[in-house]
Parts: C-alpha cells; sequence; structure tokens
C-alpha cells in the first residue's frame, strides 16, 4: 500500500494517523471534535478541525513525512455546508444530527417519500443532507453563484487541494443522489427547491487530487502527495475488515451501525418500512444497506452524567460487571429495563425525538444496575434491529470502540445467540482508509480478530428475562401521574 496519512472526522474525535507501506501505524493523534453553536445549535469549528489536522501533519517525524504519498479522509455522513470557489463557508459546516431543515421533509406525503425511497434508497429524513441543503441555502451569508455542497471529509479535502469534489458513498446519504443511475438527482432537487449546481463532481475514493503548493510549502510534505476522500465512517470501515457480501459489520461508535453489502439496492415495500438505508460501497464494488442506532458509545457519557460516575469510575463498573456476569453472579431479576433511546431511536421508527426510559426499579436498586441495564438495552436494541436485514449471515465483525467493551461484547453475543467476531486493532476506518486511498483490498487478519463466543446458557436466562419484561413493557402506556 501507499505510505498514508490518515484523517478520520467522528462526532466525538477526530483521529489522525500514519502509516506506512505495511500498514504498520507509525503515529496517532486524537482530539475532540472541535464545536460551535449557533442560534440553530451545535456546528463544527472549522478553524480549530483544520489547525488540528495542520498541526498533526507538520509535527510528523520528517523521516516519516518524506515518504508520505497519500492523505486519506473519511468521516461522518450528512453534514455540511456551502462553500464558495475561494473555499470559504457560505454557511455553517452543519452535523449530521442537526435537525434544522426538518420542516422541509415534515410536509412530504406518502407518495413523495415513496419517490424518494425509490430513488436514492434512503428514508426521507431531516438527518440527510438534502433538506440542510435547502436551509443553508435560503440561509446563505450571501450567493456567490457558484456555492458548492461539501460534506466536512470533502471539506478538508478542498483545503489541502483548492479542489472541490465530492466522494460516491458520502454522496449516496445525502438524499440527492439517484442510487442505481450514480448521478446527482434533478428530480430530488427540484423536490427540495435547489439547483442541482450545487453539488459537485463526483469521484471515487481511488481518485485523488494532488495537494496545493501552499500546503505542501506549509506542511514540508511532498508536492505529490495525492488527496483522498474516502467516503462514509462506517463503510470505510467496512472496507477496513475486508467485510464480504454474506457477512455483518457492527460498527461501534458514538453511534452503532449495521451494515451488510449487496450487488443490488434493496428498495421493496419492507426496506422502506423498515427505513434501512440504502448507499454506494466505497470502493466501487456494489451497494450497501445500513441502519444506524443513534446510542452507541455515546450511552458512556450519558451514563456518567445520569448516575454522578467519572470515566474511570464507569469503566471500572463495567469491568467488575464483566466478571460478575461470566461467572454467573449477576441476578436478573433486579436488572432494570434500560431503553437506550438517549439520542433518538433507530429503525424501523428512526425519530429524533424518541427518548430513553428506565423503569421497574425497585428500592434497592444501584448504579451498576443500572449500567448493566444500559449494556443489556443496548444489546436487545442491536439485535431488533439485525432483525430487519433478514439475513442470515454466519459472522458478524465487530469495530469500534465497543471491542474493548467485555460486557457488552458479551451480552450482544449472548442475547444474539451467535459469536462475534471482534477487532483488536483499534482504528479500523483508518486501516480501510489507507486501502481505499491505494486502491487495495482490506484484510480482516490485519484486524487482529478474536472470537467472542455465545453461551447457550447465558441465551437462554436473556432471553427468560426479556419475556419476563414484557408485561412492564406493554403496561408503560398506562401509568398515570
Amino acid at each position: 500500500m501507499k505510505p498514508t496519512i490518515t484523517i478520520d472526522i467522528g462526532t466525538t474525535r477526530v483521529k489522525l494517523g500514519f502509516f506506512d507501506a505495511e500498514g504498520n501505524q507509525l503515529a496517532s493523534d486524537k482530539q475532540p471534535t472541535p464545536n460551535v453553536t449557533d442560534s440553530w445549535g451545535v456546528v463544527y469549528d472549522v478553524d480549530a478541525l483544520l489547525a488540528i489536522i495542520g498541526r498533526f501533519i507538520r509535527n510528523l517525524d520528517p523521516a516519516h513525512k518524506d515518504t508520505v504519498e497519500r492523505i486519506a479522509i473519511a468521516g461522518v455522513g450528512e453534514s455540511g455546508g456551502l462553500v464558495g470557489p475561494d473555499l470559504q463557508l457560505h454557511s455553517p459546516m452543519i452535523l449530521w444530527h442537526d435537525q434544522r431543515g426538518a420542516a422541509l421533509i415534515n410536509v412530504l406525503n406518502g407518495s413523495q417519500r415513496s419517490l424518494i425511497y425509490r430513488s436514492t434508497g434512503l428514508p426521507a429524513n431531516a438527518n440527510y443532507s438534502l433538506s440542510k441543503v435547502a436551509w443553508a441555502v435560503a440561509n446563505a451569508t450571501e450567493n456567490s453563484g457558484d456555492l458548492r455542497w461539501l460534506n466536512v471529509s470533502e471539506y478538508v479535502a478542498a483545503w489541502l487541494t483548492g479542489r472541490r469534489w465530492a466522494e460516491y458513498s458520502l454522496a449516496s446519504r445525502t438524499m440527492a443522489l439517484d442510487l442505481r443511475a450514480g448521478e446527482w438527482s434533478d428530480e430530488m432537487c427540484e423536490l427540495a427547491g435547489v439547483s442541482p449546481e450545487l453539488f459537485p463532481e463526483l469521484r471515487h475514493a481511488d481518485q485523488g487530487q494532488e495537494i496545493s503548493k501552499e500546503i505542501a510549502h506549509e506542511t514540508k510534505l511532498p508536492p505529490s502527495v495525492s488527496v483522498h476522500v474516502v467516503g462514509h465512517d462506517h463503510m470505510v470501515g467496512g472496507v477496513g475488515a475486508g467485510l464480504r457480501k454474506g457477512e455483518v459489520l457492527n460498527s461501534t461508535g458514538t453511534t452503532e451501525g449495521v451494515l451488510l453489502l449487496s450487488d443490488e439496492p434493496s428498495l421493496d415495500d419492507y426496506s422502506a418500512r423498515s427505513m434501512l438505508a440504502n448507499g454506494l460501497a466505497c470502493d466501487g464494488s456494489g451497494y450497501t444497506l445500513f441502519a444506524s442506532i443513534p446510542t452507541g458509545g455515546s450511552a458512556f457519557e450519558t451514563l456518567q452524567r445520569m448516575l454522578g460516575m467519572s470515566e474511570s469510575m464507569l469503566a471500572t463498573t463495567v469491568a467488575a460487571l464483566s466478571e460478575r456476569y461470566l461467572s454467573g453472579k449477576i441476578d436478573l431479576a433486579t436488572i432494570p429495563v434500560v431503553v437506550p433511546q438517549f439520542r433518538g431511536s433507530p429503525p424501523p421508527e428512526k425519530s429524533s425525538k424518541a427518548r430513553g426510559l428506565i423503569a421497574n426499579l425497585s428500592s434497592d436498586v444501584r448504579a451498576e444496575d443500572i449500567v448493566f441495564g444500559c449494556f443489556l438495552g443496548l444489546a436487545i436494541q442491536f439485535s431488533k434491529v439485525l432483525e430487519l436485514f433478514r439475513t442470515d449471515a454466519t459472522t458478524i465483525k465487530v469495530i469500534g470502540p465497543a471491542s474493548e467493551n467485555k460486557l457488552w461484547l458479551h451480552l450482544k453475543a449472548d442475547f444474539l445467540g451467535r459469536d462475534l467476531s471482534v477487532s483488536k486493532f483499534p482504528e479500523v476506518v483508518s486501516r480501510g482508509a489507507q486501502a481505499l486511498a491505494s486502491a487495495h483490498a482490506g484484510s480482516w487478519e490485519s484486524c487482529r480478530p478474536s472470537t467472542v463466543a455465545a453461551d447457550a446458557g447465558r441465551h437462554a436466562q436473556l432471553r427468560e428475562w426479556r419475556e419476563s419484561m414484557r408485561p412492564t413493557m406493554r403496561n408503560l402506556g398506562h401509568i398515570a401521574w
């Protein structure tokens, strides 16, 4: 592969790295994703983001820097802003979960929603970029007549090269791309009342652009370095994990993703009702079918605030619970019901307004019981979403922070009754980014996978507990204050 600087722009953190030609990570850094607040909500602090990236590149060991051939950028989908030809922003750089464009989605009728799904493969939702584009155009600081909508990863690439373009897997998260044609859709743009010219040329992950002379001079990188937008982070993680058709990727981070690869998009009525999101694979090999679970790793932060725990206290509690669970010392009868929809609900409801709940509390409930209930709730939530895919896949590959959480992994495996193959290499998205920019296939073996085996006895106990809690869940709708 090509020696590569990798940039992974996540919801919570920006991860940077340098990988040599053999795929060894020789340098890395993590920084909180910089945000600021505008009158509508939280948006990217792009100046701070570019400063983080520039500082990492400038501080890279000169011996490593001299060998760099690629810069590969991955990141969250659905984010973006309007960018002029001078690379000045004419709108905020909006986060993926922002709902400021929801008014456009809320007035759509059933036939329009059906049209959107058949054309773009996406359920009509304000998370996707098109409604944000319409909002940004209506609220642009000024109209230069040559604005382009760029995802945050594409904006970083434009800063590095002076050129504006879009990548296919990210474009398939905008709700503005005709999925089968692989082209921007005039019909979707007309529906949103925006010009198709707002969307830039499309390039595949292996189609890069030479770094600008100014950035090469400033960072002391070789002027021949090629910059690549490699795609949506979950899909890039699939490449890093060597995901094959017939396998499931469980990509964990702030959110949790479920991803399958296919030769054809799934655009039938069932998939539409289930709100499964179709997309284009980063390597151009076919299509993706994806579901995002809004609450994943972000549950840690929620639990810390809720229970007054520090990060280290929560980590210690989770480790102790894991040991107790695996040794059969957890009394499930004492565990509360936790529906962890702290950031909205996953498909098939898929609502940003959904809220979590905790029920079946007794007077002697302890903080650790709520922690265990939360991770059990995450496992149940994953199981329900996985059922929507109607897959008989026997291989479930897990990447991201969950791979370091024994409690979360074993609860997931035991509730499913299926073994998990878990990456021990922490930066699978970055590994996928290097592979894509090098036009190279990813390898699961390079991720040092290990097996988390399902236990039949614990599987039966968890299923029995869930059945015993069904009356509680049914009765919640009849609670009177």
